[in-house]
């Protein structure tokens, strides 16, 4: 007898079908997986033979052979643990093997036959949705499946439960879907003294969704603005939540199947390595730039991250996906963030500091800052100059202005945005091009003859002209203008200049 059971394989945020056939015939005694498993879908033998054993049940003694179809397609991961016993207990009988083609089944399986929790989950309910059928899944991820729309989902503690809610004996209860979470509070821009500068450009930068490259001596605040901007940030619409909640379930990050309307904020330690930054591995994992679609990839010490790097960022950041290409899988992630870095002006700090002088000035500079490439510096659309806050500064009182007042002007000028590229594929002005960027992005007049000047003298490139003219759109939305005016090009090209030299 040959029982099937349907499951899935996940490449990337895709989710394939496979099909787990046992078949257990005649023969010596064996227990054999085929079908191009990995090393977790092969030790599936013992945890299987286990969980069975903690129900009283204990294997035939005959030939046992799982087939994962289709058998070119690599398969990964302990999720393969549920459907594998399933089909087993069908072709042994305990169960109905006609009933199991109405769902799709993921899980691990402990020793002692509980069902726990296992990456990728939401992919699955997505995918079972789309074929009509229902999911069997662990209990601590049933909500998660639950966001998934019409799909009828049985959440299970242990394999015995599951047994006997298929076969009438008890029901168990459909699972709820989780509730999503509430932004965690940061710090408040009233904590930032002085800096106005380098607030506004913050402001600008979360209008738009552009990249920010803030450049100052230690201790001038830039990772205190940086980890402002969550704050400022509008949350996430119901579509872009569930998007952002797929990467986070595939990496096993999404706790107790909870989905957050908080943007994503990544903050790797200048250490990582490209496989971390851009996704990779032996299963190929998203990377920190993936984990942070639709939110912010803080990039602190900027220089300090390897060259190369650094250098892989600059396909992402101009696509908006990460492609990641390895001898048994090419993978490709959603990678649509929104870039904000901080570096010193040179390795000690202190350049242009008279009181503090740097000694090897202006080569100390020049070799740390050639550190980035000008064509990952292309790609910024924002570069402030943070200055060093003085005692007198520190001793004011806190602004009037905090993070409630420029949320609400960033989300004034998100509306904004929102409604006039209804129906496109653009979702702010940092995606604005072609077309769009000519209709919605072009200046009046005076505006278009500074925007030549300044491209002329300051040698932009195509991407650095495009890259104004979208700055200079996010100004005047926060400014309430349906023109882009010369007040606003001038405003987008004072923040647009190459990297700090000596």
């Amino acid at each position: 007898m040959v029982a099937l059971v349907s499951t899935v394989a996940y490449l990337g945020l895709e989710a394939r079908s496979v099909e787990v056939q046992c078949q257990v015939a005649a023969g010596l005694p064996r227990f054999a997986i085929v079908g191009l498993p990995d090393k977790a879908v092969g030790e599936s033998r013992e945890r299987v033979q286990a969980a069975l054993a903690s129900m009283g049940l204990a294997l035939p003694p005959k030939r046992i052979t799982i087939n994962l179809s289709p058998a070119d397609l690599p398969k990964e991961g302990s999720h393969y643990d549920l459907p594998i016993a399933l089909a087993l207990l069908a072709a042994m009988g305990v169960t109905d093997a006609e009933q199991l083609g109405d769902w799709i089944s993921v899980g691990e399986l402990s020793l002692d036959g509980r069902i726990v929790a296992s990456p990728g989950v939401l992919l699955a309910a997505i995918h079972a949705s789309e074929q009509e059928r229902g999911l069997i899944c662990p209990v601590a991820q049933g909500a998660e499946a639950s966001w998934a729309s019409g799909v009828p989902v049985c959440a299970a503690p242990d394999l015995a439960s599951l047994l006997n809610h298929l076969k009438g004996a008890q029901t168990l209860p459909p699972p709820a879907a989780g509730i999503a979470e509430k932004a965690l509070s940061g710090p408040d821009l009233k904590q930032v003294k002085g800096q106005e500068t380098a607030k506004r450009a913050l402001e600008i930068a979360a209008a738009g969704g552009h990249n920010l490259l803030m450049v100052g001596p230690p201790g001038a605040g830039k990772s205190l603005l940086a980890s402002c901007l969550p704050g400022i940030l509008p949350p996430l619409s119901s579509a872009e939540a569930l998007e952002v909640s797929m990467i986070a379930s595939v990496a096993g990050t999404l706790e107790d199947g909870r989905i957050s309307r908080a943007r994503p904020f990544r903050s790797p330690h200048h250490s990582a390595s490209m496989a971390a930054l851009t996704g990779g591995g032996l299963r190929v994992r998203p990377g920190e730039v993936s984990m942070a679609h639709l939110g912010v990839l803080f990039l602190d010490e900027l220089p300090e991250f390897q060259r190369v790097v650094l250098d892989s960022l600059r396909q992402p950041l101009e696509t908006g996906e990460v492609s990641v290409a390895r001898a048994n899988a090419h993978v490709t992630y959603p990678a649509r963030v929104q870039l904000v870095a901080a570096m010193n002006p040179c390795r000690c700090g202190h350049l242009g500091d008279p009181a503090m002088a740097c000694s090897r000035a202006p080569r100390c500079a020049a070799d740390y800052q050639s550190k980035v490439s000008g064509p990952l510096l292309d790609r910024i659309d924002l570069h402030v100059e943070v200055d060093p806050v003085r005692a007198i500064d520190l001793a004011l009182p806190p602004p009037a202005e905090g993070t409630a007042e420029v949320a609400a002007r960033v989300a004034t000028a998100r509306a904004i945005q929102s409604a006039r590229l209804e129906g496109t594929p653009a979702r702010n002005n940092a995606e604005l091009d072609g077309n769009l960027l000519d209709e919605h992005a072009t200046p009046d007049n005076a505006g278009r003859k500074l925007m030549m000047e300044a491209a002329e003298k300051m040698h932009l490139s195509a991407r650095g002209y495009t890259r104004m003219l979208r700055v200079a759109r996010t100004i005047a939305d926060l400014a309430g203008s349906h023109d882009v005016t010369r007040i606003h090009v001038a405003e987008a090209l004072s923040y647009r200049r190459a990297a700090p030299r000596a």
